[in-house]
């Protein structure tokens, strides 16, 4: 089968409907997947995108035709999910696009939790046996069940946090007529905070903004909102569900390095020299307020394949990374959105403080650039050779793209793994120097 090798990614299969990504490839993925991983039953969901239906209808019927059972768990956000392919202790197809806007359609796709197929382990293998339609012959057609799973998701994650602390925070949530607006309502109601909810409903042709929180014309309204009615915090939830980001008490955004670094110091109050994950990018706030909480904080490789499995191995009790994703040792070392604003919550409750109180100490002395994005048409590789070179007196490793590290500032710039990007993040100790330092490495980058 002729498809186009390019919507088999890193982490998933994404690609623009019907062009990239239509029926006949959704078929024929259903087929690869139960042929590499040779299950018997498959959990099925799929989020609110146009093209879900159809995308979902062909890909459970390939399941079925190679043989598999399938556990049809509706529509539902991705911790919804992932609590599914735990519990249940099976593999999982989910069709979604995440973040991406209305047009893409894709799959995340479940090994066995928390391990999740990807480029390195298993996509590459599912694109080669579509490519081939090599599939053997099934000596069964499956079934589909219907489940719903969403009692025992709320349970679950109301589990994790202490509900009799909270109070009655006044709070604002956009969940983007993505995925989430209908489980968060189902959680919260549960809860003794005052919820305002924008976009709850899903809608999957988007008539209010971008499903992605990171971009900062899909939170502004959010912004101005939790400003104008003095919310004491505002949520913000990707497409899908399992990135999630703060807006504070002041209506400004909050960067993923710190609020890592704040849960980090409430994981380690409960959970005592525990280990905990950041990634290569995030601001020296991260491993600092780790160790002082005695916490051990080890770096990793950006990416949910990589940090999951690390988890894992070490036992860690969170990571988080700077682009929105959370992971709970309690909840399958998986990354939920709507667990970290529990989190969250029960954090402000507890030390009876705002979340500016508590985020101020570190802006005195954390400047972060946020991540600067610089379409180049330079090799990525010649490039980040090019700075290793200019900045070779400072300390460099390459564990994910390059990364150079003074005692005043440091850099990561790494390569997108979907488009000819390359991605800076640089912190200094004054916000002079990040914004010298800033355009000194942009200005190589971009020559």
């Amino acid at each position: 089968m002729q498809v186009n090798p390019s919507i088999f990614k890193a982490y998933d299969i994404r690609g623009i409907y019907p062009d990239d990504l239509n029926e006949e490839i959704g078929y024929a993925i259903g087929r690869a997947f139960v042929t590499f991983l040779e299950v018997e039953t498959v959990i099925a969901g799929r989020d609110m995108r146009l093209s879900g239906p159809q995308m979902f209808e062909a890909v459970t019927r390939g399941l079925t035709d190679q043989g598999a059972d399938v556990i049809d768990i509706g529509m539902v956000s991705t911790d919804q999910y992932y609590y599914a392919c735990a519990t249940l202790g099976q593999a999982g197809v989910m069709v979604t696009a995440s973040h991406n806007p209305a047009e893409y359609n894709g799959f995340k796709m479940v090994r066995e939790m928390p391990q999740l197929l990807s480029g390195d382990e298993g996509i590459q293998d599912i694109r080669r046996l579509v490519e081939s339609e090599d599939f053997p012959a099934p000596q069964r057609k499956g079934s589909i069940t219907l489940m719903d799973v969403s009692d025992g998701f709320v349970e679950r994650i109301l589990g994790l946090v202490d509900t009799s602390s909270l109070k009655p925070l006044k709070i604002i949530a956009d969940t983007g007529n993505g995925m989430v607006g209908p489980i968060l309502t189902r959680v919260y109601e549960k809860l003794p905070v005052h919820l305002t909810g924008m976009y709850l409903e899903p809608d999957g042709s988007l008539p209010n903004h971008g499903l992605d929180p990171l971009q900062p014309e899909n939170r502004a309204e959010l912004q101005q909102r939790v400003a104008d009615e003095g919310a004491d915090i505002g949520f913000a939830f990707d497409g899908d569900g399992d990135r999630f980001f703060t807006i504070d008490d002041r209506g400004q955004f909050v960067s993923g390095d710190f609020l890592t670094a704040l849960m980090s110091q409430y994981f380690l109050q409960k959970y005592p020299s525990s280990k905990i994950i950041y990634d290569v990018r995030a601001s020296w706030a991260v491993p600092d307020l780790i160790s002082q909480a005695g916490g051990t904080p080890l770096m990793e490789r950006v990416g949910h394949a990589f940090i999951k499995q690390r988890m894992a191995k070490e036992n860690a009790v969170f990571a988080g990374e700077v682009t929105g994703h959370y992971y709970f040792r309690d909840f399958f070392s998986a990354d939920s959105g709507i667990l970290p604003s529990l989190v969250i919550m029960e954090m402000l409750c507890k030390k009876n403080a705002s979340l500016s109180d508590l985020l101020q100490p570190l802006e005195a002395k954390y400047f972060i650039s946020g991540e600067i994005n610089t379409r180049i048409s330079a090799d990525p590789k010649a490039k980040m050779q090019e700075l290793a070179d200019v900045y070779n007196d400072g300390a460099i490793h390459w564990l994910d793209g390059v990364s150079v590290t003074y005692d005043n500032w440091h850099f990561n710039v790494r390569p997108s793994n979907t488009e000819p990007l390359l991605r800076l993040n640089l912190e200094g100790k004054s916000r002079g120097l990040m914004e010298t330092k800033r355009d000194e490495v942009l200005e190589i980058i971009r020559s």
